[in-house]
Order: C-alpha cells, then structure tokens, then sequence
C-alpha cells in the first residue's frame, strides 16, 4: 500500500472538521495551557512559505501539551482592519469589508490544507461589530479612568471628580472646592482631559495637502508624501492619546516578570528610555519668560553656551527678535517638511538659526544666545536644552558650524579633537564641581540646583504618550459625541461603522467619515470621524479568545481567571515597541479597574526567524563589452539574454542602443516574468523610440514569454564574450526577505500539493532553530518527504499490513525511549529541528532493526503526531483505534532503556588513538585492563614493549603507556 499523502491529509482535514476534534471547553479537571500565535493581517496575495513558521512551531507545542494532558487553548483570528484594506478600496472601489471577506476566506483554506488545531469556533475579526463593540469599550475605560500616582494604579475618573468636589487641587490645575463646583461643564471637562487616560490635544502632525491627509513619519521621505510625492508640512491638529507614560515605570519593571528574548526587552527599555536628571530654569533677558531644560547631565551646566529650543516651541514666536524674524520662518518652513525620524537620523548636517534672543546662565550669569535647530526634538524632555558642547557630539558640530564658545570642563582632554561623553571624567573649571565625577558631581549638582531654587530632579522618560486617532475610514470608530456646550458624551456602542461612498480624505485634515453629514451631526453635538488605529483591536484580542460570544461582557472574569495568561505567545520582533508594549499597557489598565487578575498578558514570548527567499539579479559587469558583428549578422542574431523586467521599468541604455550596445544598468532585480530576446537586431538598430508607458507591452510584442519560476538556476542563462573572454552579464543570487514585492514568493499551496502538508510541517522545523532566519530551499524537502515515506513502509509494504503484537527486541525499546527523551526534551524547549532530526534516527534504526512491533510503533506515532499529524492520525486509525490520536496520553520514558549495557572505548598508546573496543558498561579498572590487555589486536600494537601504566577512564577512554 502506498502513502498516498493527498487522500489521507484530505480525508483526515475533513473529519477533524467535522467532529469538531479541536474544540476547547473550560474543564477544571486539567492544567489549562494558552498558546497564542501573533493573528495576521489578512492581505490579498494569501500566505507565503514563510507565514506559517511560528504557527507550525504553536501548533506542535499546542498538541504536545494536549497529548501531555493539558486543557489547551489554541485560538486563530484575523487582524482585520487597517490601512492597506482601506488603499486598496481607494483604487478599486471595492469595500474594505469585501475585500477583507473574501482575504480572510483565502487564509483559511490556506491554513485548513497545512493541518493546524485551531478551535475555529473562537475565531475573532477585529472589523466584526461584535468584536469592536468591546475595543470601543475599552477606550471608554480609558476615556474614563485617570492614573492615581499615590495608589499607583488606574482609578475611575469619578473618584477624581469627588476629590475634586471635596478637596479641590494642588497641583498643576490649581482651584479650590468651591471653585471646582462653580466651573461651566466645559472648564470641568478641559481639566479632566489633563487627567484621563485616553485624551485629546492639539499635536504636531505631518500634514499633506495634496493627499489631504495626515501621514506617519514613516510616510514622509526627505520633505515629501511616499505615496505621489506631495509636500508635507507640519501642522497642529487635534489628536486622541493614550497616557501610555504613566506606566513607564510598571512596564519596566514588569519586564523582570516575563519570560521575553532578552534583545526584545531591551528595545522596550529603549524605546521607554527612562532617565534622571534635571528640570533647570534659564532666566531670559529682557523678557519676562524662562527656558524649561531637562538634562541627564546637570553636572556639566558649567559647559552651557548656547541654549537650542525645538522648531515647534511655543517660545520661539514669542522671543524672536525682529531682525531675526525672517531668518526664523525660512527655517521653520524648512524643517516643517522633515519628519522626526529623519530628524534623529540626521548626524552629518548641521542647521540651525539664531533667534536674536539670550538666556542668563544661573551660575555665571552669562549670555547665552538662543537658537533653533531641528536635532532637538519638540516630545522630548521639555523641547529645549542646554548646549554642552565639549560633552555632546552633536552640540560639539552645532558651535563648530556657528563659531560659538566650546568651555573646556572636562580634565585632561583635547577640545580640538571632539566632544568627550566620559562620565567618569574629572571636571574642570566648573566652580563647586572641580575635581569631581560621575555620580559624585551628579549628586553635588542636583543638591546645588534645588539649593539655589533654579531646578528640581526629574525622571524623564523617551516614550511618548501614543497618538490614537487616524484619518482613515477603516477602523474603529471613536464612541465620542462633542456637545455643543464642550463637554464630551459617550455614545451607545457598538458604534457601527457606516457605509460610505467616498474613502477620499474629508475637509480640513478630517477623515473620510467627514463627509457623511447625516451620521456626524447628532441632536447634542457631532461625532468624532478620526478612527482609531491599528493597534486597538489587537491591543487585547487574547481576552477575547477566552470567552468569544460573550454578548455582555468584553470577557467574563471567570473565563479570564481560569485561562489567565498567554503561557507561549509567538511572533515577530517587529512588534516589539508597538502591539506588545500597547497590549501590555492594555492588560495593565484592566487589571488596575478590576476586570482581570493579571496586568501582564503573556509569560512567554518567542520571536520566530525569518524565511528567507531567493533573489536573482543580473550584474554588468564594468568590462562591459559592444556586442561582435554588424547589425543583422549572425553572430548578433544568434545572441540570446535572459533578463527581467520589473513592473516595466527600463533595464537597456538607450543611449547606447544606436551603437549597436546592449548594456544593462548596474544590477536590477529579475521580477516575476523572464524574457528571451528573439531577435536582438530589432531592438538594437534605434529604429524604435522606447517610452516608459508602453516599455513593457513593447517587450512582449517582440520577445518571446516565459512564466518565471523560483528554481532560476535551471533556467537557460547565456552572455556574450568579448575577445578577452570577459563576461558582461552574470546572474547572482542573494538571500534576502521573502515578500511578494520582491518576486521571491513560495506558495505553500504548490509545496503541499506536490510534498503534503506533513512533509511541510516537518521541513520548515526541520530547516533551523526556530529563532534564527533561515533560506528556503526546496531541495532540501525531498530528503524529509523520504523520511515519512520510511515510517509508513514500517507499517506497510506493497500489499500487506505489517504492524504485529510481537514483543520488541531490545534494541527497538532503546531507541524508541532514546527518542521520547530526545523529542520530549527538544519539543518543550521549542528546539523543533532537533526534534525532527531524532524522528529520521528513530526510524532509522527501527527500519534497521526490522522493528514491525506495536509496541514501539503506537508511541512513536503519538511522539510524531504534532509534526506530522495527517500521516500519524492514518496509521493510527489502521492501528485499531476508534478514537483520535489526539486524545492519546503521551509515551512515559523508561530509563533503564536509556542506560548503556556496552560502552565503545577509544584504545590509545602513549596517547595516540590506535584502535575502538567494546567493553561492558559495569567494568572496573582491573577487569578492563586484564581484557584489553588479553586481546590479540592489542598485543600487536604493543609488540615486545613493557606496559608502565595502564589508564582507565570510566566510560571515557583508556591509554596503555609503553
């Protein structure tokens, strides 16, 4: 009988889906266990090769823990709302809903055909009304919560207003009880919007005119939209935030609780990037106004010379001088077209404009000139700081490029030669802090600075509160009504996302929902039409894979207290200071209001590697060469180039084409179709004018078509020689990122169809470990293929059943027991490919053995069945068994199997290795030397010589010295 993988996978697929095998229900009587995939954004183009990596490494660890007895939840759903959907309707005209329908049903055919365990039953979708009923919910206990520094936890925001109400404030918002009571609704609400932890502002956005949207910064390329470019202007908008830094400290300190990779954590303390320092005052001159600096190194003041506010200060419009006026605003249109990303990234160019005004030094008195530069950024610290030049390397270029004074304050250092940012250095004309250094001249500054009444201390953080609101159609709508009066009223949710007609930008920087009139005017006020991003929905979608159909609960707390957390959650490093830091801050708030007893959402997190695709690209080589023979002769005729087109752009230098050269530009990618010039003489005469527009139809007119394939190498590649035999074309190849753009795709549907899905469950573990990135490279799946070929014909031959009740030799019991320490071990520790690696030993040695017994060929089906699940599912069926595999109990290791009867000693003389021998595992030193010493082989190699020592290493070696 052989192995038809096609019909087994098929057969087994459906009954699985039938009998509902992988359905999850709370059941006390086992230790639960959660594991958790990073759900996907459901994209046109379908999966590729590389998607199902960590959902194969989730599914083989999600079936071990069942097979070991474990209640397992291993839930799928999709990320459905987001931008691309939303582009992709603009283009179309389609709907995003559509669109996204029909992208979620192409996944899953994908993902039934590899054989995943998912309860399909708790399946969620972000853009399902009944989802994004409870994300709009929650914002609304942001909305309504603030952050109570001394409970440091999350309170309702009532209990604000009773304080308020009975006590009155003393800190930034000054007033006292009675004046609280006698504000209008709208001062009340103003005050409290500087409190709750989802709030709106005015923010510095990138704002294009043209598109008529705002942009990320990762949209906007040197001053222009990536998308047409379109210029991009900054511009103060009203936003939506979410009081992420008020929890810096807890998500810090909760990164010592979790089990994360270690570079993963820190990029999240990055990313935070908490830091202490001060809060200084600089008195301005002839102004009645001070600079507000945060520095991490009040110790170095001394050093001050110029102070640098960020283009976006609210003071420089205020303290520019007249003749300073026109120079300022040429700069701020300037830097008004960079995005913040490339602001920091910038280190080579140094700009900069004075302001005409100065602020006085607080220990010296100095003059201290005021600029403008945009390497100060206006979300950090307090968008101005103190310029130390001969401390900071970019201060250093900033008074450099502006002849500004460089105060030497570090001992024994060179000026001349850079900036010096050596804490540890001893200072130098710097008043009370000569001679000191490091944490010593940091606690005598600090002590100064509050002494003089000129500063405070200060923890400052880098992370911003996160913007939350986007002028797009496809997401969350905000349930917000603005009254007419300026308060704010909750609206009743879901608010469901209205059908539109127009996804083109609304008014004014507004959202397309702008322009439904009827849908944003209310009886009290408007609706807001930003829609909130991406990351909402995914910001707690594991809470909702508990208890899915809850209709009025975003999750029970019975549910969410019997799953409690992720224990293995699996996804890429990208995410690292996005959806995992908002879903943590998420969980926190949750916790801190009562609705569950956890404030971190996953104990375990492991960042799968890549897998990678192949890129071709042809080179020119720099002795390119004009192509031999006359137009039309044969020796040009019968020249023949394979080279790409990639979405029709030019590859050939016009310029040269009239003298009969064909030169390709210096290294362009293959895209996904291959052409074969025909008849060079056509394209090379300059009889036909090229255009960029119909540069590709031209081609297919002219050469012949040839549908591109992944396996290049074995496709016709021939270049011209010159007379030296230089070649001027050549093929290379590269590993890079497997994506659809670089026309490098694997479609996992063509490997299952020609290998089955098991074969690719076990190559792409087999590949690698599982942290690493790694090459595709379909030659390397026949060797896996042949491998459950092996096991099946343990089972099979050609026309007989062969499994047996016959009792195993012994043999056959050490290596199944060797291998369920192996696999065991391996699959726990997500070490997958060592897993895969001791399956082809096992069967093997079983093949070599001629091992047909049931006895040893049941468990290791059980072993197996998380790789390989179809094949393992057929065999056991064919076993006997009427129930399904997964509900078998993982195979006990023995360890007696695993103690070694002989044990293979290297035999050495004077130390060098002669000769192996097999002795007995429980011989002693004696017993040993008088059996080797008796052998004939041995006796040989030591000839006539007398034997001085002889040395037993138990279970190691043995050296006879001569």
């Amino acid at each position: 009988m052989q192995y038809d993988f096609s019909a087994i996978e098929s057969k087994w697929q459906n009954k699985w889906q039938e009998k509902a095998v992988y359905k999850v229900v709370k059941d006390t009587t086992k230790p639960k266990c959660y594991v958790l995939d990073m759900f996907p954004y459901p994209s046109g183009s379908g999966l590729h090769v590389g998607h199902p990596l960590g959902y194969i490494a989730s599914d083989i660890y999600a079936r071990y823990k069942k097979l070991k007895g474990f209640n397992v939840l291993h839930p799928m759903g999709f990320d459905a709302f987001g931008l691309p959907a939303e582009q992709y309707a603009v283009e179309t005209g389609q709907h995003p809903a559509q669109t996204t329908k029909e992208n979620i049903a192409r996944y899953k055919e994908q993902l039934a055909k590899i054989g995943f365990s998912y309860d399909w039953s708790r399946e969620v979708k972000t853009a399902d009304p009944n989802y994004y009923k409870w994300t709009q919910w929650i914002f609304l206990q942001l909305f309504n919560s603030y952050y109570d520094s001394e409970k440091n936890s999350a309170e309702p925001i009532a209990n604000l207003v009773a304080k308020f109400e009975s006590e009155g404030n003393n800190e930034t918002d000054i007033f006292s009880a009675a004046e609280w009571i006698d504000f209008s609704p709208k001062q009340k609400e103003d005050i409290l919007m500087n409190y709750r932890l989802a709030y709106r502002k005015k923010s510095y956005v990138n704002w294009c005119e043209a598109l008529g949207t705002v942009l990320a910064n990762d949209e906007v390329v040197q001053g222009v939209s990536e998308r047409g470019g379109h210029p991009v202007e900054k511009k103060e908008m009203m936003q939506w935030f979410l009081r992420i830094t008020e929890y810096a400290d807890r998500l810090l300190a909760g990164l010592e609780h979790v089990e994360f990779p270690a570079p993963l954590k820190e990029m999240q303390r990055n990313w935070i990037g908490k830091s202490e320092g001060a809060l200084l005052n600089f008195e301005l001159v002839d102004h009645t106004h001070k600079v507000e600096v945060f520095t991490t190194r009040p110790d170095t003041i001394f050093g001050c010379s110029f102070l640098v506010l960020a283009p976006e200060h609210k003071l420089v419009e205020k303290i520019t001088t007249k003749d300073q006026e026109e120079s300022i605003e040429q700069y701020m249109v300037k830097t008004g077209k960079r995005s913040e990303r490339e602001r920091m990234a910038e280190t080579k160019t140094v700009s900069g404009c004075f302001t005409g005004a100065y602020a006085t030094h607080p220990f010296t008195n100095d003059k201290l000139p005021i600029y403008v530069a945009d390497y100060v950024l206006a979300h950090y610290g307090t968008g101005a700081i103190m310029a130390v030049p001969s401390g900071d390397d970019r201060d250093f270029a900033f008074a450099r490029h502006f002849s500004l004074k460089v105060p030497t304050i570090f001992k024994d250092t060179n000026i001349d030669e850079g900036a010096c940012t050596d804490k540890n250095i001893p200072l130098i004309n710097s008043n009370f802090l000569n001679d000191l250094n490091g944490s010593e001249a940091l606690e005598a500054s600090l002590q100064k600075i509050e002494k003089a009444k000129i500063g405070v201390r200060k923890v400052n953080y880098r992370m911003r509160d996160a913007g939350f609101s986007r002028q797009r159609y496809w997401g969350e709508p905000f349930p917000i009504i603005y009254n007419k009066d300026g308060t704010i009223q909750e609206d009743n949710l879901p608010l469901l996302l209205p059908e539109i007609e127009t996804y083109e930008r609304g008014p004014e920087g507004k959202g397309p929902l702008a322009h439904l009139t009827d849908w944003v005017e209310t009886a009290n006020g408007k609706r807001e039409t930003d829609t909130m991003p991406g990351y909402a929905g995914s910001s707690w979608y594991y809470l909702r894979y508990m208890d899915p159909n809850n209709e009025t609960e975003f999750c029970s707390r019975e549910k969410s207290d019997y799953w409690n957390q992720v224990d293995v959650y699996i996804g890429g490093a990208e995410h690292a200071v996005g959806h995992l830091l908002y879903s943590r801050f998420w969980c926190k708030v949750l916790h801190d209001l009562g609705h569950i007893s956890f404030d971190e959402p996953y104990k375990k997190l492991i960042n799968q590697g890549m897998i990678q695709g192949k890129g071709y690209y042809v080179i020119r080589n720099l002795a390119t060469s004009t192509i031999s023979g006359p137009v039309g002769s044969p020796a040009q005729a019968t020249n023949h180039f394979i080279f790409g087109v990639n979405k029709g752009k030019r590859i050939l230098n016009e310029d040269k084409i009239s003298t009969n050269q064909l030169e390709l530009i210096e290294k362009f990618k293959l895209s996904e179709h291959l052409f074969k010039i025909r008849d060079i003489e056509q394209f090379v005469t300059g009889e036909n004018t090229l255009f960029e527009e119909d540069y590709l139809e031209y081609l297919k007119n002219w050469f012949e078509f040839h549908p591109y394939k992944n396996d290049l190498e074995t496709c016709e590649f021939m270049w011209q020689e010159d007379k030296d035999g230089l070649k001027f074309i050549e093929l290379q190849v590269e590993t890079e990122k497997m994506s659809k753009s670089k026309y490098n795709v694997v479609n996992p549907d063509d490997i299952i169809k020609e290998y089955g899905a098991d074969t690719f469950r076990m190559y792409e573990m087999f590949l690698g470990p599982l942290e690493i990135s790694k090459p595709w490279d379909t030659k390397g799946i026949e060797g896996v293929h042949r491998f459950i070929k092996k096991l099946w014909r343990l089972f099979y031959n050609e026309n007989d059943f062969l499994v047996n009740n016959e009792p195993p030799k012994e043999e056959s019991f050490k290596t199944l027991h060797q291998t369920i320490e192996k696999v065991e071990k391996a699959t726990a520790s997500f070490s997958l490919n060592t897993a895969v690696s001791q399956f082809m030993i096992c069967v093997n040695e079983l093949s070599l053995q001629k091992c047909n017994s049931k006895e040893v060929l049941e468990p290791l089906l059980i072993l197996l069945t998380p790789y390989a699940p179809h094949v393992c599912e057929e065999l056991w069926s064919n076993l006997g068994h009427n129930t399904s595999i997964t509900k078998a109990i993982y195979p006990i290791l023995n360890k007696e199997y695993l103690v070694e009867n002989e044990i293979t000693y290297p035999i050495a003389i004077n130390g060098k290795r002669k000769m192996e021998l097999l002795l007995p595992a429980d011989m002693n030193a004696q017993e040993a030397e008088e059996f080797v010493l008796a052998k004939e082989e041995v006796l040989k190699l030591i000839q006539d010589k007398t034997v001085r020592k002889f040395i037993f290493v138990q279970g190691r070696m043995i050296n006879i010295v001569v």
